[in-house]
């Protein structure tokens, strides 16, 4: 595998990471405890997780206008 196919797995694998934990936020209120880390260390986990929230704010619109996924009463 090259180098930029590495570097794309592991964006995505990322990603993958930042949505599940921004789903389980969501679901169930529970967000990492930051309180020990230094502001800058704060500033880049917030902005790893966010990109976990857009995410799920595209993905949300486009499976509920999918024929493939239905909503449960």
């Amino acid at each position: 595998m090259t180098m930029f196919g590495r570097l794309v797995h592991y964006g995505v694998d990322l990603v993958l990471i930042s949505t599940a934990l921004a789903g389980i936020r969501r679901s169930t209120g529970l967000t990492p405890k930051l309180d020990d880390a230094n502001s800058t260390v704060q500033g880049m986990i917030k902005q790893y997780l966010d990109v976990g929230e857009r995410v799920i704010d595209y993905a949300k619109p486009w499976m509920a206008d999918s024929k493939l996924f239905k909503r449960q009463p």
